[in-house]
Order: C-alpha cells, then structure tokens, then sequence
C-alpha cells in the first residue's frame, strides 16, 4: 500500500470517527437525546429498525461493488487521475459499509436487550451512514465524469415581476405616432370688440 492511499485511508477513518464521536459522547453522558419525527414509512419498534438497517447492508455493498468495477476498469484504461478518486472514494466506503455492519451489530445487541433509545440512536446512525455512502457513490461517478441526477441539458429560468416582456433594446415595431392636439385660431379682427368712443 502506497503512503497516499494509507493517508487518505487515516484521513477517512478520522472523519468518520469524528461524526460518530459527537453521538458517543451523548451516549456517554447519558443525554436523552430528542427522538427525530417519525416519518410515516419510519419504522417505530426496534425490531422494524433491525429489519430496516438489516436491509440497507446489501443495498450499500452493492454501490461499493460498482465503484470497485470502475476502478477496474479505470486501472485497466490506466487513467490515473480516476483510479486515485475513486480509490481514496471507495476507501471511504469501506469504511463506512464496515462501520454499519458494527452500529448493526450494536442494533442486534440493543433489540436483544429490549432497549428502545439505544437502538434509536444505532438505527440513525446507521441511516447517516447509508447517506454517507450515496454521498460517496455519487462523488464517485464524478470521478469518472458521470453527474447523477442529471438527464440532458440543464437550463436555469429567472421570472422578475414587473419587468415588461419586450426587450428595451430593439427597435419598436410598431412605432408611437404623436398627435398633436388641435389649437383654436385666433377669432377673426372683426369680431374683436373695439373699445367704445365717445361721441365728440
């Protein structure tokens, strides 16, 4: 093993060791935690939480099998650049998958022992950790270039209210025309009163 893959391997460890010592830490205090809403498609007992995290383990060792076939076939392409992301990206799956199949252990032991916050907090840490793992799988694909989510082109539109829809800067089609307003003539000289002179 290289000594970039086993840093990037330390510094991957680290990360999720930090994420999972702050739920430690208020395991250890012995802090009731809040318990997150429960959604509707949530599972509410510990044993549904079991069966549920149970069934995230496959789903997360097959996104770690495709990221391990493209570095393959990256290696077999001896595209460097790729293989070395998505080494360091499925490193960090490694650990994550490993770290799971632990909390699930936990899990086991706490739906055994009949301790419902216990297995709370094992089920949302693993749940944070399935996230973790799409996180890495999508990172992976932009490794080799692949964006996820993203069908065809992308196109942003910006709406503004009160902005007239023609453009200012073309010449008008229509041109304004300008009336005049009429104007009165003067009245003729003759209707023009003349001061009265008096009679001499």
């Amino acid at each position: 093993m290289n000594t970039g893959a086993l840093v990037r391997g330390l510094v991957a460890m680290f990360a999720v060791a930090g994420v999972l010592s702050g739920a430690a830490a208020q395991e250890a205090t012995g802090t009731p935690a809040q318990p997150p809403a429960v959604a509707e498609s949530e599972p509410s007992t510990p044993p549904q939480m079991l069966a549920s995290a149970k069934a995230s383990l496959p789903v997360m060792d097959r996104s770690a099998l495709t990221v391990r076939r493209q570095l393959t076939l990256a290696r077999e392409q001896k595209d460097v650049v790729k293989a070395l992301c998505l080494n360091d990206k499925l490193n960090q799956l490694d650990l994550a998958i490993r770290t799971a199949t632990d909390r699930v252990g936990g899990l086991e032991s706490a739906v055994a022992a009949n301790d419902a916050e216990r297995a709370r907090h094992q089920y949302t840490v693993v749940q944070v950790l399935k996230d973790r793992v799409n996180t890495l799988v999508s990172e992976a694909n932009q490794c080799i270039g692949e964006e996820t989510g993203f069908v065809g082109e992308s196109a942003v539109t910006v709406q503004i209210e009160g902005v007239p829809d023609t453009d200012p800067t073309e010449y008008p089609t229509n041109p304004v025309t300008v009336t005049e307003a009429p104007v009165a003539s003067p009245p003729p000289p003759s209707a023009i009163a003349s001061p009265s002179m008096p009679n001499m």
